[in-house]
């Protein structure tokens, strides 16, 4: 069915449909099922430290035999011991983003690994393939989690990135859906990588109280904040009101890194705390009703895919 597509073709897999390397939510069940099930699993090694780094690649390696990756922030404080394990355990793949893709992009293709990167505006995308990236994710507005200062929505954001570059373009940023994956490759993407549908997946690390938030959100309830800082998408909660009410007041910088201080993520995605917490999540939360297997989930969106396609080749 996919068998001319590059993004297949490039990551040796059945669907071009990636799923996201989120910090928190993304652990090596929710990427070997993913990779199980036809699609690009990733590791999301953000919120990893070296050494659980290492124990989450290997027991994926045991999960599966098939492709998956390993998503690194740049910005991460210890990545030059998390690109050293990735080398040593012989990943093939790795997502980077929140960085210049130029420092490590010939470092990792020196061992053979098929480099993708995060972008999310024209300059950047660019950039990533002046720096010999295979392939970029163009991320959307919509996205949950850090997101671009331009606030350009998926929909601008695709044909504009596929215009300006030759490599492969991965669509990100309000997709769950067979009928949305569609959309982007109408706009020129050649794949689509999908994150906050499977933070609502059985495998996904995310607490269960987060998880039940998500298919409880309604239109609206995300918002992109802290731009002063690096801006992100959150769920609405006690600390995104407190956020907001420190920004009205023109807050430094600096009173915006105390309030967020050191855990908020963890204490919100992975342990549950759904007041104090930091809630990355989609625009596409509000679409989302159904906790369900990876699996199962990547099936629906072929389906309905492959359905929609039809339907519209019959207009």
């Amino acid at each position: 069915m996919m068998n001319k597509n590059r993004i297949c073709q490039l990551f040796g897999i059945q669907y071009p449909l990636i799923q996201a390397g989120m910090i928190w939510c993304s652990n090596w069940e929710l990427a070997a099922a993913v990779s199980n099930a036809g699609g690009l699993g990733l590791i999301g090694s953000g919120s990893m430290y070296p050494d659980i780094l290492r124990e989450q690649i290997r027991k994926c390696k045991v999960a599966t035999h098939k492709p998956f990756g390993v998503n690194v922030p740049l910005l991460y404080p210890d990545i030059e011991k998390h690109i050293q394990i990735i080398i040593e355990e012989g990943v093939k793949i790795v997502f980077t983003s929140a960085g210049n893709p130029k420092t490590w992009t010939a470092k990792l293709k020196e061992y053979g690994i098929t480099v993708v990167h995060v972008v999310a505006n024209i300059k950047f995308a660019q950039k990533a393939a002046d720096a010999g990236v295979d392939a970029v994710v163009a991320e959307g507005f919509e996205a949950g989690g850090h997101n671009g200062r331009e606030e350009t929505t998926t929909l601008v954001l695709i044909p504009m990135v596929k215009q300006a570059v030759s490599i492969p373009v991965i669509a990100a940023g309000g997709i769950a859906s067979g009928k949305q994956m569609l959309a982007c490759f109408a706009l020129g993407a050649e794949g689509v990588q999908i994150g906050s549908r499977f933070v609502a997946s059985a495998e996904s690390s995310a607490h269960q109280a987060f998880k039940d938030a998500v298919i409880r959100a309604n239109e609206g309830d995300t918002q992109l904040t802290l731009k002063q800082l690096v801006p992100v998408r959150l769920m609405r909660n006690k600390f995104f009101n407190d956020v907001q009410a420190a920004e009205n007041r023109c807050a430094t910088v600096e009173e915006l890194e105390q309030l967020l201080g050191r855990g908020r993520a963890k204490k919100g995605m992975y342990e549950g705390d759904l007041n104090e917490g930091e809630l990355e999540i989609g625009q596409v939360s509000a679409a989302i009703k159904t906790i369900m297997p990876a699996a199962a989930i990547v099936q629906e969106i072929m389906t309905e895919f492959e359905n929609e396609k039809n339907r519209i080749a019959e207009l």
